[in-house]
């Protein structure tokens, strides 16, 4: 742990040293996906930016504690006034089954993705519906110190109450005030004393399937309250990391810090970390806007906005190439172009590994390693990472070539930086060779052809060879050293 990181706060909206509680041990909590549908590229995003740092947590000598819910009740179709039906319950009664078998295939189905994704599994994967007893005495708790009401069973917070104790909208900068001025929400319209109040307890209909027994009434427990509940009794009343999408600063992650802080006297994350949206034609995909595409059908091409199949490493390096803060947008050059920078990193290690040491190195590779581990320590910057993995990828491919020479000791630093970083925190692996792979060695044997007709001064096939990949898309770029090349966007 000799390396310091530095992570962006949502809490303080800064970049924060990154200081546990208790070091080495790291307590990690993400919200993970509500099981009712197959997970989509959208879902891919938040899974594979905590897995990263999740790894590279643990490869700086933390003890990491890494926790991860599955949402199985509770999740409301209309999540911004409570009301709606219960998401697993009408997909349930849609099909004609039972909640517990949508909540068993789609998790079933969401474990193959995150396995096909590299994802290291988590420590704990709690699921809703085995915390009823706790998700009862947190709302017990909350009830005594005040912050709490029932009404005709249900039960809810009382946000005007607690904002008078503590700052209500301290994550999203959102307040209490400005948001009644602005909104056009009558009082008394239903059972809340006021709409910015939020369920802990819903009193569930006869027709309702998944409720339990409890003081207040036969019902089941808010959205919110279930993740206060599953982080702070496996990490602590306080502990170090929350992870989560952006789309989930408020109301959801706001409502935890109230809960938590309403049930303990003080907020339970001391570092909000939040990734960006992965968005299709500039809007968020999601499932309730209809506009995702799942997993398997990106493994698989069949949906009608993909022009063919992806790998999963080829999703993962796709994601890689933003940093975790920053938007994603769909589309298939994208992908495409992704898919044909994996192969030539992992052509490269390939390379790399068959590779012999001279005696002395003409190229200086020290400063690759703590470029990566600079760019990795600033909050997770892999783009910048594969940047420098490409500037050693180059270093490769000269020395493959004859044109420079490393040293057995040098050429040993520069397999482990590559194992180290391209295996280990970035998580990508070897995959079978598929059609873009071939693509790939297609596009680089050609190009190896063009640089053997300008080493021949035969410029016209080395002219011809180049405008004919770009009138296919790829972009072809000469370097004093060899060539470097893209698909077109």
């Amino acid at each position: 742990m000799g390396r310091e990181l530095y992570l962006y706060n949502t809490l303080t909206r800064s970049k924060e040293l990154f200081e546990p509680v208790e070091p080495p041990y790291v307590g990690m909590y993400v919200c993970g996906p509500t099981v009712y549908s197959d997970s989509h590229l959208g879902h891919a995003r938040p899974a594979i930016t905590y897995d990263i740092l999740y790894r590279y947590l643990m490869h700086l000598g933390y003890k990491v504690r890494y926790v991860r819910n599955i949402t199985d009740v509770g999740h409301l179709e209309n999540e911004a006034d409570d009301s709606g039906e219960d998401r697993i319950t009408k997909k349930a009664r849609q099909e004609n089954i039972e909640p517990m078998e949508v909540v068993q295939r789609y998790m079933n189905s969401f474990h193959r993705s995150m396995d096909l994704l590299n994802t290291l599994q988590p420590s704990i994967e709690p699921r809703a519906t085995g915390h009823i007893v706790e998700q009862q005495e947190m709302i017990s708790t909350i009830i005594e110190e005040g912050f709490a009401y029932e009404e005709n069973g249900s039960v809810y917070f009382d946000v005007e109450k607690y904002n008078r104790s503590y700052p209500y909208g301290i994550l999203s900068g959102r307040v209490l005030d400005e948001m009644k001025a602005n909104s056009r929400v009558l009082e008394g319209q239903d059972e809340k004393h006021s709409p910015f109040d939020f369920a802990l307890w819903k009193k569930a209909s006869q027709a309702h399937i998944m409720k339990w027994s409890s003081p207040w009434s036969n019902g089941f427990p808010g959205w919110h309250l279930e993740c206060s509940v599953m982080s702070t009794k496996y990490l602590g009343d306080v502990f170090d990391i929350h992870g989560g999408g952006m789309d989930l600063i408020f109301p959801h992650h706001e409502c935890e810090i109230a809960q938590s802080t309403a049930a303990n006297g003080k907020p339970s994350v001391r570092y909000w970390v939040h990734n960006n949206m992965i968005t299709i034609n500039g809007q968020k995909m999601a499932r309730s806007l209809g506009n995702f595409i799942t997993l398997d059908q990106l493994f698989s091409g069949n949906h009608p906005l993909l022009e063919r199949a992806y790998s999963p490493m080829t999703i993962r390096f796709f994601i890689l190439q933003a940093q975790y803060r920053g938007t994603v947008d769909f589309s298939n050059e994208a992908l495409l172009s992704a898919s044909l920078g994996l192969q030539k990193l992992m052509t490269a290690v390939k390379t790399l590994n068959s590779l012999k040491g001279s005696e002395r190195s003409s190229i200086d590779i020290s400063a690759i390693k703590e470029k990566c581990y600079e760019a990795m320590s600033d909050d997770l910057n892999t783009p910048v990472v594969l940047a420098h993995l490409f500037d050693g990828v180059r270093m490769i491919n000269l020395v493959n070539d004859g044109r420079e020479t490393l040293s057995e000791a040098d050429l040993d630093d520069l397999k482990e930086l590559f194992r180290t970083f391209v295996f280990d925190i970035l998580g990508l692996k070897e995959e079978e060779s598929s059609g873009n792979d071939l693509l790939s060695g297609v596009v680089e044997m050609v190009l190896n052809m063009r640089q053997e007709a300008k080493a021949r001064k035969d410029w016209a096939t080395s002219d011809r060879i180049r405008d004919e990949l770009l009138k296919l898309g790829v972009n072809v770029k000469d370097r004093k050293d060899g060539f470097d090349w893209e698909i077109k966007h």
